[in-house]
């Protein structure tokens, strides 16, 4: 394996069984249907910035150390909050979560791209086979080392002609121990990456904090899309905040025909035509999204249908269900995450990444705590005392990482097969199925998702917005 090395720049400054610790919080504020036929929807148009930039680069933390490397990816200047992942392996799949959308992702990993990156391949249900999601998600991508050739019989291009094409930024050559231990020790801070020009503590002003805008709005489908199961008669509705391609294959693959709509419809209102809701994983605060948790709500005080959340889905679960949620210091963002089960003492290594989580403190007295972070203690799951509910903080679909905990999705379809049963029996001419006809109609993948390129922009129009809108409530 052949790589290009730069030794790394010096920087300057400019949570049945007893939980093991207390975890520090700062508390926010409510804080199959078979021969359909396959059809493509426009992919939005984006800018391509080729060829890979080899300029002089810096990564700026605000208030902290600047780094200074090499460029490999995208001339493009980004800001965006930093965080770091401890994952060995994955970087395709990462980087294209959209739970990353407008953070910069920081790899401990020394060397990052020698395997390539693969090509856009869909497997027979037309999902991505090596991506999460159609395109590269995070904002900016930092390493300590880039493999610029790479070896892999899927990889098709490198990591570094990758980020150029996807109009992302990408930094090698500096100190990701230095960094991570800053990041470590003072939280997910804002971070800026510069290409081609010299730092400027002036700059320090422009940082733009994607915490502040409604993210799930950018990543989340503008209409609704069905992907069909040839192998069961199910069929789920989930509510796309961003959801990753292999939740939507663990679904699919175990029989159950998925409808996918945005994350604020308000599906209380057609929930009766499913046997089970699902809400994706997403990027972040939770307590942007008003709307999906209102519309979570109503559906659990007016059906009785299955429902499991996942990562940012299990934060609004348990929003909806009256608890609050808390911003971690620094997240979980790694494939080798211990969980223990605290309704069987069993303990799962489980795929991470958020920087949220539920403050199972204020859960309501009809639910408990299903999952506890054997590392800090923080919650990991949440789960109905009565009603097949519940939500993991964890990925179990994990790709990548471990599949300890994939067994979730069959826990969660049995409740779905139970539940359509019991609804054949009161409506026996009740079908779930979506017509062919509609099935056909809908869009095959997501609708009219923004890429990255060119987030800053939106950012900054977000936050001028919602400032705007501050202001004007103010008045």
């Amino acid at each position: 394996m052949l790589s290009r090395i730069s030794k790394p720049a010096a920087f300057g400054l400019a949570s049945g069984i007893k939980r093991p610790f207390t975890l520090a919080r700062h508390v926010r504020p409510f804080a199959t249907v078979e021969g359909n036929t396959p059809r493509m929807q426009p992919t939005p148009s984006r800018t391509r910035s080729t060829p890979v930039s080899h300029d002089r680069a810096t990564f700026t933390i605000r208030d902290g150390p600047v780094f200074n490397g090499k460029s490999f990816g995208a001339k493009s200047n980004i800001s965006g909050e930093a965080v770091f992942t401890t994952s060995l392996v994955g970087y395709p799949e990462s980087l294209t979560d959209p739970s990353y959308r407008g953070q910069i992702l920081v790899f401990t990993q020394p060397l990052i791209g020698n395997y390539g990156i693969p090509s856009a391949a869909r497997d027979e249900n037309g999902l991505l086979r090596y991506f999460e999601s159609p395109n590269l998600q995070a904002a900016g991508v930092v390493v300590a080392d880039v493999a610029e050739q790479y070896s892999h019989w899927t990889a098709v291009k490198s990591l570094g002609e990758w980020c150029a094409e996807e109009g992302v930024p990408a930094v090698s050559g500096v100190d990701t121990r230095a960094i991570v231990t800053y990041l470590r020790e003072q939280g997910s801070s804002l971070a800026r990456i510069t290409i081609g020009e010299e730092y400027d503590a002036d700059q320090d002003e422009a940082f733009v904090d994607p915490e502040q805008i409604n993210l799930v709005q950018k990543v989340s489908t503008k209409a609704p899309f069905h992907i069909s199961s040839s192998t069961g008669d199910s069929h789920v509705a989930v509510i796309d905040c961003g959801v990753k391609e292999n939740i939507l294959r663990s679904l699919v693959g175990r029989g159950a025909s998925v409808t996918a709509f945005p994350y604020d419809y308000p599906i209380h209102k057609v929930a009766h035509h499913f046997d089970g809701v699902f809400i994706s994983n997403g990027p972040g605060d939770p307590t942007h999204c008003q709307d999906t948790v209102y519309h979570l709500r109503k559906l659990m005080e007016s059906s009785q249908v299955p429902v499991m959340g996942i990562c940012l889905g299990h934060q609004l679960l348990a929003l909806a269900a009256g608890a609050r949620t808390i911003k971690l210091k620094y997240g979980n963002r790694a494939h080798n995450i211990p969980a223990l089960d605290l309704t069987t003492g069993r303990c799962h290594i489980t795929s991470q990444n958020h920087g949220y989580a539920v403050d199972a403190a204020t859960l309501p007295s009809d639910w408990k705590e299903y999952f506890v972070n054997l590392n800090d203690s923080s919650n990991e799951g949440i789960i109905h005392k009565s009603r097949p509910i519940f939500g993991t903080q964890f990925h179990p679909e994990a790709r990548g990482g471990p599949l300890d905990s994939s067994y979730l999705f069959d826990t969660y379809l049995e409740s779905v097969g139970r539940y359509k049963r019991s609804q054949a029996i009161f409506q026996p001419k009740r079908d779930s199925k979506p017509s062919p006809l509609l099935v056909d109609l809908l869009a095959k993948e997501r609708v009219g998702v923004v890429p990255t390129t060119g987030m800053e922009n939106l950012l900054r129009m977000g936050q001028a917005g919602e400032q705007a809108a501050a202001a004007a409530r103010a008045a």
